[in-house]
């Protein structure tokens, strides 16, 4: 089990590139609802990610309000959100939820396990 302390949360907006204004739309609203901050918008895939992406970085105490009003809105984009805690590898393959379908990310940019 993690001794980590949550930092944060990050929740990535996956899109193609005919997603992007719906996207950018719903990052926007998430932002206006829950004052997070938008990070930049990738057209092409990043880091861990499969396709194209935004990170949201959510406060502890927002996220549980943050995942239901996802759930809700999220506009038939498929979200990435996993935790914060200084364990990169363990955060993007233990501590996550995915809205929408899941995705297989690119795992080989961490070391192994950490």
């Amino acid at each position: 089990m993690s001794q980590n302390p949550i930092r944060d949360f990050h929740a990535h907006i996956y899109f193609d590139a005919d997603q992007l204004d719906r996207a950018e739309k719903l990052a926007h609203a998430a932002r206006e609802r829950f004052n997070l901050r938008i990070g930049h918008f990738h057209t092409n895939p990043v880091g861990p990610h499969p396709r194209g992406s935004c990170q949201l970085t959510v406060l502890p105490e927002e996220f549980g309000d943050f995942a239901q009003w996802m759930a809700l809105n999220r506009d038939g984009l498929t979200i990435f959100a996993h935790t914060s805690t200084g364990s990169d590898y363990v955060d993007h393959t233990e501590h996550v939820i995915w809205f929408g379908p899941s995705e297989m990310l690119d795992l080989s940019i961490f070391d192994d396990g950490e």
